[in-house]
């Protein structure tokens, strides 16, 4: 989910807008992300079960230095890469030493993908090659147009450490079409909010075809798995020091 304003879009969403979307669509849990990381640590230090992602942008100095800073922070758990809006190739060199922090400490990232010329899937699929051990999440996978989207799936299945991400892409039918090429563990929900409606977002994968078992897994928990180190977790498990760290309880949606 995004947090912020975003006027070219009509659209956006504060702390206090985060909390009560997550109240009112009984998400447990969900990572945020905004290029200002400060204000995103604001809400997240805020917000209970918000988790922050930090935004990547190679073209300002010290990047990798600040992502480092971040990810130190309990609430942020990963990383998110825009390279259509900062300009910039997945696989530039300059994005190899985050990739390679993110390796060393088994956090993933999040790439937008879905429009020429940067986020094409083929091009974050060199970024996924030249670091294996990388999580790759393929953001929106592959968008709007089905040659992208197909793209997305085929790079995801002949990849083990890419990850296809929900929000935003249109049709149904190919999340089930995911979970059946790439594997049950490696198609993620997220609904973009508030780009995007919350609860459309959830319809589009209950009715997607899936089993309940895999429309669960789809919902929330592949990203627990991923995020927080077990598919039950309602906290990162590798912080001993959260109190909810090993809380199992009724899952909600990511």
């Amino acid at each position: 989910m995004h947090v912020g304003e975003f006027p070219l879009f009509n659209v956006r969403m504060d702390g206090d807008g985060l909390e009560a979307t997550m109240r009112e669509f009984g998400i447990a849990a969900g990572m945020v992300f905004h290029p200002d990381n400060a204000y995103v640590r604001e809400v997240v230090e805020s917000v209970p079960g918000a988790y922050g992602l930090f935004w990547a942008n190679p073209h300002k100095d010290g990047f990798v230095e600040h992502a480092r800073e971040y990810l130190d922070h309990p609430k942020f758990l990963g990383v998110k890469m825009h390279p259509l809006l900062d300009g910039y190739h997945p696989n530039d060199p300059a994005v190899h030493p985050l990739a390679a922090e993110l390796v060393e400490r088994d956090l993933p990232v999040l790439i937008h993908c879905g429009h020429p010329i940067f986020t094409l899937p083929w091009s974050i699929e060199e970024l996924a090659v030249e670091f294996p051990r990388a999580k790759v999440i393929l953001g929106h996978m592959g968008h709007g147009n089905v040659v992208y989207i197909n793209g997305a799936i085929d790079v995801a299945a002949r990849n083990p450490n890419v990850y296809l991400e929900t929000s935003g892409m249109p049709m149904h039918t190919k999340i089930a079409e995911g979970v059946e090429r790439v594997g049950p563990d490696r198609v993620l929900f997220g609904s973009d909010a508030p780009f995007h409606d919350v609860g459309v977002e959830v319809r589009k994968v209950e009715v997607s075809g899936l089993s309940p078992d895999l429309v669960a897994r789809v919902l929330h928990r592949n990203a627990r798995k991923l995020f927080f180190g077990d598919e039950n977790a309602g906290a990162p498990v590798s912080d001993p020091g959260r109190p909810d760290a090993s809380h199992h309880g009724n899952p909600g949606e990511e």
